[in-house]
């Protein structure tokens, strides 16, 4: 695997290194080991399956406080999507900042979100699939969201919302306060 790091410190994208032959295509999509090695979380507790039916539809913006925050390890598995994090720790240098990746089944790309992210993602395709594993149980009252359309995160989604949930249009926008 290859790990390369975004502009927002612990956020990685990570490659698979395919090899191929008459049969197909053999790849490691995750070692503990080689997660350990760079640094990142390796314990993943829960793995879990999204089907989205439509191009554009959004899930996100998630994430959970502590203790119950968790590191996400994110692929598409069918189809394509584009996935959005946001840095929420504040006492980073990057802080509310957010990198967007397109993730696709062909490219094989996966994304590690460390804890302390909120995630989302819109399908860019119909029928894709999302597999993703965590560190941390899901935990309904540890349960935040920020809303997708945020002027002050100034997210792009690169296609209109066909879908979203109830849930995900009733986050609250960001109150960012001026400390000058």
């Amino acid at each position: 695997m290859e790990f390369t790091e975004t502009r927002l410190q612990g956020a990685f994208l990570i490659d698979v290194n395919a090899h191929s032959d008459e049969r197909g295509l053999f790849a490691r999509a995750y070692c503990a080991n080689e997660f350990e090695e760079a640094g990142l979380e390796h314990r993943l507790v829960q793995a879990n399956l999204s089907i989205n039916y439509k191009a554009g539809t959004l899930r996100g913006m998630h994430y959970q406080v502590a203790p119950h925050d968790e590191a996400k390890l994110v692929r598409c598995i069918r189809g394509a999507l584009f996935d959005q994090i946001v840095d929420m720790r504040p006492d980073s240098a990057t802080y509310l900042q957010s990198v967007g990746v397109e993730l696709r089944a062909e490219n094989r790309r996966a994304i590690y979100i460390p804890r302390g992210f909120a995630h989302g993602y819109q399908t860019l395709t119909d029928d894709t699939e999302a597999f993703y594993q965590v560190t941390n149980f899901y935990t309904p009252g540890a349960e935040q969201g920020l809303c997708y359309d945020d002027p002050a995160l100034g997210l792009a989604w690169p296609v209109p919302v066909s879908e979203i949930s109830a849930k995900d249009t009733s986050w609250p926008a960001l109150r960012v306060h001026d400390t000058a």
